[in-house]
């Protein structure tokens, strides 16, 4: 066991990996939110949800995938607490907008969710994370 753990030692720590999350996760996001562009009522209407609605989620997914970038490069002593704000809004965001997604779907039962839905619950979990760890994140 010491043997495992002086090979584990000798590992180096890779301090920026939340950028292999975080940039899969705003790419996503901003995709989706670029695709819905221009915001029309007609697609709205599609999903069933109200005009606003749809804008506020249009809007909000590509907001949220810049801001997942952004908020990450606001890593400096003087401009950290606004890139971790940003980061935390963004990941607000991202599991605001999930949890709508999830709903549209009208599941049977979470267990339906967890077992057939995983891409959006993947990408619920990812906003969760970066909602709770912010730019803390190694």
């Amino acid at each position: 066991m010491n043997y495992l753990k002086r090979i584990s030692d000798k590992i180096p720590e890779f301090c920026l990996s939340h950028w292999l999350f975080r940039i899969p996760l705003a790419i996503v996001f901003i995709q989706q939110g670029l695709s819905k562009i221009p915001v029309s009522i007609e697609d709205a209407e599609s999903f069933g949800l109200p005009y606003l609605v749809w804008w506020v989620v249009s809007y909000g997914e590509l907001g949220a995938g810049i801001g997942l970038i952004v908020g990450g490069l606001f890593n400096t002593d003087y401009v950290r607490w606004i890139g971790d704000t940003l980061t935390r809004f963004s990941g607000i965001t991202i599991c605001c907008i999930m949890t709508g997604v999830i709903w549209v779907g009208e599941p049977e039962s979470i267990l339906d969710v967890i077992l057939y839905d995983n891409f959006h619950v993947f990408l619920w979990v990812g906003g969760l994370f970066f909602a709770l760890r912010g730019n803390r994140a190694k």
